[in-house]
């Protein structure tokens, strides 16, 4: 993936932000960056992933680097999600520590020194877990909450709670993460699975800075069966149990109406008992079917082996963070796509 960077000096810090629609934070978020970065004194590349934005934020980031030359801008060919944002972002960081942050200013960047403190003190990961989280609901609020909980019970990659995708990764926690295969990325239950020492700092999550948020209701919920399911068979094995129960109750109901009428020659009224009985048992077949289509559709996604994304543009010939320019490559391609 990185063999057309083997001439190129590596920074110390890469600065990975995912970006869609943010026109309206880019300025603010620009210049808060580089006041923090004047406090680090290593070299650092902020690396934006351009992930089909509709609005100018890739020619804005484009512009800037006449004022921060140590921006790099990797556009995506559309949107394809966050998660494989990121995943661009990660596979392409040329720094010793990658920092992976949202572009909405809701994690300030002015905490990237306190994470390569640690970082420089051992640690290869940094989680920054929230104390609070200004600007959602109390229902966004408890439903990550839950969600959070109810995986860690499911599955078998211990994920800290309320940490978001805010953190700091040493270069070989980012090739462990590299060389995961999977198309379906969850990537905080990926990074989870990784391991290696970790250490978790708090802070107080502001809300944006400006803009509106990318993700809905449905968005999330999405999120969560991918989750799930990327990191759990336990859900199959409850519908496995849910067809047990339901079979044995059906079965006892049965026996019982066949003993009454044998015994006691009580004949068992109900219509609407019997369709009572038929629709509860429908519904546990519908979900259990539905479940299982989860877990198929994603076996069918991975056996297709289509990559996670598409890069249409990279400007990282141009990133003055790095004292060297990469190997030529023709500019506006698709050529750079990647399956892990």
């Amino acid at each position: 993936m990185q063999d057309r960077y083997k001439h190129i000096t590596r920074p110390v810090l890469s600065i990975v932000i995912p970006v869609h629609n943010e026109s309206e934070v880019i300025p603010e978020l620009l210049g808060r960056l580089a006041e923090t970065c004047r406090k680090l004194g290593d070299p650092v590349e902020w690396l934006f992933i351009d992930d089909g934005s509709q609005d100018d934020s890739s020619s804005m980031l484009r512009s800037a680097r006449i004022t921060y030359p140590m921006i790099r801008v990797i556009e995506l060919s559309r949107n394809f999600g966050k998660e494989a944002a990121a995943s661009a972002g990660l596979a392409r960081a040329l720094g010793e520590a990658v920092i992976l942050m949202d572009a909405d200013l809701q994690d300030p960047p002015e905490l990237i020194p306190r994470m390569v403190e640690q970082w420089h003190a051992g640690y290869d990961m940094v989680l920054m877990k929230r104390d609070s989280r200004a600007g959602e609901s109390w229902l966004k609020r408890l439903s990550a909450s839950c969600f959070y909980r109810l995986l860690n019970r499911i599955s078998d990659a211990e994920l800290p709670v309320d940490t978001g995708d805010f953190r700091l990764m040493s270069r070989r926690v980012v090739n462990a993460f590299n060389d995961l295969p999977e198309r379906n990325r969850y990537l905080k239950g990926m990074i989870a699975w990784v391991g290696m020492p970790t250490i978790t700092l708090t802070f107080n999550r502001e809300a944006r800075a400006a803009g509106n948020t990318k993700w809905n209701y449905l968005k999330l919920a999405q999120l969560a069966m991918e989750g799930i399911t990327s990191f759990s068979v336990k859900p199959l094995r409850l519908a496995l149990i849910l067809g047990l129960l339901a079979a044995a109750t059906g079965g006892a109901f049965g026996a019982w109406v066949v003993l009454k009428a044998l015994l006691f020659g009580v004949a068992t009224p109900g219509y609407a008992s019997i369709i009572t009985v038929i629709t509860f048992l429908s519904g546990i077949q519908l979900l259990c079917v539905g479940l299982l289509g989860e877990y198929v559709g994603r076996i069918y996604i991975e056996t297709k082996q289509r990559p996670v994304y598409l890069v249409a543009d990279d400007s990282a010939d141009q990133g003055q963070a790095i004292s060297a320019r990469p190997e030529s490559q023709p500019r506006r391609t698709v050529n750079h796509a990647v399956s892990s």
